[in-house]
C-alpha cells in the first residue's frame, strides 16, 4: 500500500496580526535553518576523510546559530492558528541541529563513519519535515527549487487537482524497513502528458527515503517523476540471487500504472553500491531502463559472464567518478568506461577532480540534460 506524505494541513497565510516577537523569531529560525541545510549540502559534497576536521570547523558557527535561534523560537508561544506550523518548523530545525551537532561531535576514530552517516540521515529528516511548509513559508518553497527557478516558485506548487495524486508517497520505506520505495510526483504533474521517470538507487546501508532528497529539488522544478527504492537487503543484490531486479520491475510497473510515464525516457542511476547495481541490473535483458547513470561505482565482474556486456551495445551510459575516491579508485572507473566502450555502449565518462566517495549534486543538471534535453533548465 502506498501512502502520501503531505505533512500537516497548514494555512498558506498567517493570522492578520501575528505576534511581532513570534514573527521575528520565526524569521530568524527560518534563515538559520535554511543556512544550516545549505551548509550541510556543502559538507556532503566535500566529504573526504582528510577534509573532515576543516569541514567541522566551518559548520560549528552555523550549528551554534541554529541552536540559539531554535531555543528562542521554542520559548515563544505561537499565536492562535500557528501552533502546527511552529511545531513542524521546530521539528525540522531540531533534525538539522542534530545533523550538524552529530557531525561536529568529538569521538573515537572507529565511530567516525557511523557518526557521519547518522548526521546525513538527520539532514534528510530535516528536509522531509520542512518540505510540507513550502506553501506556508515562501523562503522554504524557494529553497526546494534550483536557483534559476526560485523567482517563479508559486508556479511549481499549484492548488491540488481532484483525482490527481501528487507529492511524496511511501510504500514500506520508513523506520528502517527494507524493500519499499519513496516516490515523488511533482505538484504540477499533468496527466495529459507523459513524464520522464528517474529511478535513483541509494548506496550501501542506505534507504530510498533518504536518497530521494538527492534528486527531489530537480524533479520538482523540471517536472519528472522520481522513484527512490530501498534494497531488500542491507545493500543491493551484488552477490547471490538477484532479488532486487524483480522488485524494481514491480515498482516501475506500479508507477506506470498510476501515472503517465514516458517509456522512452526512464533513467536508472545510483551511488556507490547503487551505481554498481545500476549497471548490473540495468544491462539485464527486458529491463525498462533506457539510460544508465552510475555515480562512484564499479563494473561488477558478473557483467563479464552474464551477457550484460553484449547487451551494452548501443546503450546510453553516463559514468561519473571522483578522482579522490578512496573506496573505488578512479582507475577502476576508467577500466569500466573502456570495457563498456569496447562492448559498443554509448559512454559519457565524467571524472571529477575534487570528488571523493560521495554524491556530486551539481552533476544532476548534466545528467538530466544528457538523459532528456527537454529537462534542461531554460
Amino acid at each position: 500500500m502506498v501512502s502520501g506524505s503531505r505533512g500537516p494541513v497548514l494555512s498558506s497565510h498567517m493570522t492578520d496580526q501575528p505576534d511581532s516577537v513570534f514573527v521575528e523569531r520565526l524569521s530568524r529560525l527560518g534563515a538559520a535553518l535554511l543556512g544550516a541545510l545549505e551548509a550541510f549540502e556543502v559538507v556532503r559534497r566535500r566529504l573526504h576523510p582528510p577534509a573532515i576536521p576543516g569541514l567541522r570547523e566551518g559548520v560549528r558557527p552555523i550549528a551554534d546559530r541554529l541552536t540559539a535561534a531554535l531555543g528562542e523560537f521554542t520559548a515563544t508561544p505561537a499565536p492562535e492558528g500557528l501552533g502546527d506550523l511552529a511545531a513542524q518548523l521546530a521539528r525540522a530545525a531540531e533534525a538539522a541541529a542534530g545533523a550538524l551537532g552529530g557531525f561536529c561531535a568529538a569521538g573515537m576514530p572507529q565511530e567516525e563513519i557511523p557518526r557521519v552517516l547518522r548526521a546525513m540521515r538527520q539532514h534528510c529528516r530535516a528536509q522531509e519535515l520542512l518540505y510540507p511548509l513550502r506553501r506556508a513559508l515562501p523562503p522554504v518553497g524557494r529553497y526546494f527549487l534550483e536557483p534559476p527557478l526560485r523567482e517563479r516558485a508559486a508556479a511549481f506548487d499549484p492548488d491540488p487537482r481532484p483525482g490527481v495524486p501528487t507529492g511524496i508517497f511511501t510504500a514500506r520505506n520508513s523506520s528502517g524497513a527494507r524493500g519499499g520505495f519513496s516516490l515523488y510526483v511533482p505538484e504540477r504533474y499533468d496527466p495529459a502528458r507523459r513524464s520522464p521517470l528517474v529511478v535513483a538507487l541509494h548506496g550501501g546501508s542506505g534507504t530510498g527515503d533518504d536518497f530521494l532528497w538527492s534528486w527531489l529539488t530537480e524533479a520538482r522544478g523540471r517536472g519528472f517523476l522520481l522513484l527512490a527504492p530501498t534494497s531488500l537487503g542491507s545493500t543491493w543484490a551484488l552477490m547471490g540471487d538477484d532479488v532486487d531486479a524483480p522488485a524494481l520491475r514491480t515498482m516501475v510497473d506500479y508507477v506506470r500504472g498510476h501515472w503517465q510515464v514516458d517509456d522512452e525516457h526512464i533513467l536508472l542511476t545510483g551511488l556507490s553500491d547503487g551505481a554498481t547495481y545500476t549497471l548490473l541490473c540495468g544491462l539485464q535483458a527486458d529491463r525498462p531502463f533506457t539510460a544508465l547513470a552510475p555515480v562512484s561505482g564499479v563494473l561488477h565482474p558478473a557483467n563479464l559472464v552474464n551477457g550484460n556486456l553484449e547487451r551494452a551495445h548501443g546503450r546510453r551510459i553516463y559514468l561519473v567518478h571522483g578522482e579522490l575516491d578512496w573506496m573505488f579508485p578512479i582507475a577502476l572507473a576508467r577500466m569500466a568506461a573502456q570495457e563498456l566502450e569496447r562492448a559498443g555502449a554509448d559512454v559519457t565518462f565524467r571524472p571529477i577532480a575534487d570528488l571523493s566517495h560521495t554524491y556530486p549534486r551539481e552533476e544532476n543538471d548534466r545528467i538530466l540534460t544528457w538523459f532528456d534535453p527537454s529537462l534542461a533548465l531554460p
